[in-house]
């Protein structure tokens, strides 16, 4: 039986007088792929914000391992578990393919400032290991960031692999829970089958528990286990891809209230 990772009771976050989001309750289980859905404005980018600890709610708590996550900065938020992308891809262009999933798992490492600086045995090695395991997470997205691409800077990658790019990033920092922030916006329907498929494999290859906000509904509804639909900052409806496509409410908060006919 699964266990639960995340629970989320009665969350609220209210930006001068706004609700962003009301009385939010959700959960996740270990292996599972949540989709949250809803309408521009329906805020689910805060709720991304508020679980990787960059949005402070203003009721409600986050639990995740049965810990709270409240007050905990982003950086101890990804060390405790939960690592994410974002809609506007933010990688470090400068830095190589390779740095920068290398860079990613310093919220893993043992060895301090005084190893750095006199180069210690232990620190090189750790440096290595470092190294082998961004190596390996590259390698899950095939030739397109190893090989002579190792050392390419960040800023000539294509759009789509900037994408792979960053989803490796998280993957380095050893989560149990991946937020992924519109993984396949901007990309032509070649490119997002093809990430699709590599969420699929993110779960059944390495064991990741995922939550996804996707405005591609062909996504939502190839991979996910369960979707939770946000509108106006509530939940309105949950549950498989065919039940919350076909919910009234749902449809309403995408389509719009449909007009009356004439008398």
């Amino acid at each position: 039986m699964s266990r639960r990772l995340l629970t989320i009771n009665k969350l609220s976050v209210t930006f001068g007088g706004l609700h962003a989001l009301k009385d939010l309750d959700f959960y996740v289980d270990e292996g599972e792929i949540v989709s949250v859905i809803g309408p521009n404005g329906a805020g689910k980018t805060t709720f991304f914000n508020m679980i990787s600890g960059m949005v402070t709610p203003t009721s409600g708590d986050i639990i995740f391992k049965g810990e709270s996550l409240l007050g905990l900065d982003p950086n101890q938020v990804t060390a405790a578990g939960i690592a994410r992308t974002f809609q506007n891809v933010r990688l470090f262009a400068n830095m190589t393919i390779l740095e920068n999933v290398m860079v990613a798992q310093h919220c893993r490492t043992r060895q301090g400032l005084w190893g750095a600086l006199f180069q210690t045995r232990p620190f090189k090695q750790e440096e290595q290991e470092i190294r082998e395991h961004g190596e390996k997470v590259l390698s899950f997205f095939g030739t397109r960031l190893i090989g002579y691409r190792l050392d390419q800077p960040a800023a000539v990658l294509s759009y789509a692999n900037r994408r792979r790019l960053e989803i490796a990033r998280a993957m380095a920092t050893k989560p149990t829970i991946i937020l992924l922030d519109e993984p396949v916006a901007g990309m032509n329907p070649k490119e997002s089958a093809a990430l699709t498929r590599l969420i699929g494999e993110l779960r059944s290859e390495w064991g990741f528990t995922i939550v996804m906000i996707e405005h591609d509904m062909s996504v939502v509804r190839d991979v996910s286990d369960r979707v939770v639909v946000l509108d106006h900052g509530e939940t309105i409806a949950h549950g498989t891809y065919e039940e919350v496509s076909t919910n009234p409410d749902v449809i309403e908060a995408y389509l719009g209230r449909p007009a009356k006919e004439s008398a």
